[in-house]
């Protein structure tokens, strides 16, 4: 099995190049993903937020409103501290149950965003950072996800720096070009993978 970390900012365009690795085989254990399910209704998770942050951080059908606790912890760092504290430890548990699941042979991509935060670096074979200059992350948040720029620029600084992320980079993948550019430097990740 090898073991890849893969990171990159928000807007960087990590979720494309996970896509891109599932498709050629590689099994994804998706952090962000996990994060929504370890806080789905009726779970551990889910009340123990609700004990941390109140019955306001929940929608009329019971649901966490992500964007409404994301208004509340990106504006406070230790807020965002509690939040980390309830949500990690349940996101690696689960992490563990899927690699375990994935075989002997497998690449296992962890998909990370809090990688550099975490410290998590060493825990993987490789790692891999999607890289995109500030102002590409700031355009695809605006532009794409439709946050507002003071939105955007807060959920940028709540994370690690670029020059963080890449200090623990075994490979970069520049993400400031065309698609096509990102799918040749993708498959040549991919390709090193298979020779490991």
């Amino acid at each position: 099995m090898v073991k890849v970390g893969l990171t990159g900012g928000i807007g960087a365009g990590k979720s494309e190049v996970s896509r891109l690795l599932a498709s050629y085989g590689a099994v994804i254990v998706d952090a962000d993903k996990i994060a929504r399910e370890v806080v789905a209704p009726g779970t551990p998770g889910l009340a123990a937020v609700v004990a941390e942050f109140g019955d306001g951080v929940l929608t009329k059908d019971g649901a966490l409103d992500r964007p409404k606790l994301g208004g509340i912890v990106f504006s406070d760092p230790a807020k965002l501290q509690a939040l980390n504290a309830i949500v990690h430890p349940l996101v690696g548990a689960r992490s563990a149950e899927l690699e375990a699941a994935a075989g002997p042979d497998a690449v296992v991509i962890h998909d990370v965003p809090l990688l550099t935060e975490n410290g998590l670096a060493s825990l993987y074979d490789l790692v891999i950072v999607v890289d995109a200059a500030p102002e590409t992350q700031l355009d695809r948040l605006v532009r794409l996800r439709d946050m507002s720029e003071d939105e955007a620029k807060a959920r940028m600084s709540a994370q690690a720096t670029r020059e963080q992320r890449l200090a623990v980079a075994d490979v970069v993948i520049d993400n400031d070009g065309p698609l096509d550019a990102l799918e040749r430097q993708v498959r040549e990740v991919w390709e090193r993978l298979g020779e490991g």
